[in-house]
């Protein structure tokens, strides 16, 4: 059974960083790909970055320049710097991993960003 936990969100001020990161278990976490995704209050979930088994990185086009997505496949991990954060990237953030015919899914971190 796919195991996803998320950590490291918290309330930070405009400008600021935080690096989330997310721990897999249950999978042979190497040979698929991942993303995160963030959903703001009244807003769908959207996709924030993806990163294929071979490291290839994807971006949405406003998070470009301030947050690098990377994985750890020795330690089953996949991580998001985030820095020049602003308010309209306040959401709870998800990780999920995309095996052969479902995705699994993280129960999400809070972030906040506000002064």
């Amino acid at each position: 059974q796919v195991q996803l936990v998320e950590s490291g969100g918290g309330l930070v001020q405009p400008g600021g960083s935080l690096r989330l990161s997310c721990a897999a278990s249950g999978i042979i976490f190497s040979i698929y790909g991942m993303a995160w995704y963030r959903q703001a209050p009244g807003k769908q979930r959207e996709m924030v970055a993806s990163i294929r088994s071979d490291g290839t990185a994807a971006y949405r086009d406003s998070v470009k320049g301030r947050f690098i997505i990377s994985r750890d496949n020795a330690n089953n991990t996949m991580n998001l710097q985030m820095v020049s954060l602003k308010p309209e990237d306040t959401a709870v953030y998800y990780c999920a991993i995309f095996t052969t015919g479902r995705t699994s899914w993280g129960q999400g971190t809070q972030v906040t960003v506000s002064s």
